[in-house]
């Protein structure tokens, strides 16, 4: 299975599919994201999400380890025939999604990322179309990383997301309500990117692989400072 490519174009807003997405960069001076302000109101009920890789949904490239809170991408994988024929299972792309579906709230979850040169993390409606991957549509908002760049990515656009670095460990935060997913930095507790868009239905943990290996942390408490 080829590896995605990655875009570097640099959108600032763009229109999906019966829905206006926003991608803004809160270290940016030009931002105007919530996010920025000190301090930040909350305003959506706490109900941090523990949740597990859902086996069902795992492309047939991806092993589950550690109780299924880490995945491993296997270069040859399983022959596809050879796992249980699931219309949840992503088929075409190295993703997984997390067993938890959210609703309402706000959560913040960490993923050890240090083994991994090539990945994808955020949330995904769960009625995502399995022949799609997590990033290339309007139902899906991530943060990736490949060829040493993070970026932020929604309808196969992508924004890069800079002073990132490679740390071992991230944090993702999602207010729910407030329509904000997160990229978090986990020693400085403080928030590097966020992505503005208007969550409608049930939405999982995602994940893309396709190097190495992730392992997730749920059920966390939000970091003091990013309130």
């Amino acid at each position: 299975m080829a590896s995605p490519a990655v875009a570097a174009a640099a959108v600032r807003l763009y229109r999906g599919p019966g829905r206006a997405v926003s991608l803004l960069c809160a270290r940016s001076r030009r931002s105007i994201s919530p996010l920025q302000r000190r301090p930040y109101v909350v305003t959506t009920a706490r109900n941090d999400a523990k949740f597990k890789l859902d086996e069902k949904t795992a492309h047939s490239s991806l092993d589950l380890f550690k109780k299924d809170t880490g995945v491993i991408y296997r270069i040859l994988g399983l022959d596809p025939s050879q796992v249980q024929n699931n219309p949840e299972r992503f088929r075409d792309w190295a993703v997984v999604f997390g067993d938890e579906k959210i609703r309402s709230g706000r959560h913040y979850w960490e993923v050890t990322v240090k083994k991994s040169q090539q990945f994808r993390i955020g949330v995904a409606e769960a009625l995502m179309s399995r022949d799609e991957c997590v990033g290339t549509n309007s139902s899906s908002w991530v943060y990736g990383y490949a060829q040493r760049k993070w970026f932020a990515m929604l309808n196969n656009k992508t924004v890069p997301v800079t002073l990132v670095g490679k740390p071992d460990r991230v944090g993702i935060l999602l207010d729910y309500e407030g329509g904000v997913l997160a990229l978090v930095d986990v020693e400085k507790s403080s928030i590097i990117h966020c992505i503005k868009a208007k969550f409608q239905g049930e939405i999982c943990p995602a994940f893309g692989l396709w190097d190495g290996e992730l392992l997730t942390h749920s059920g966390l408490e939000e970091p003091a400072g990013l309130k």
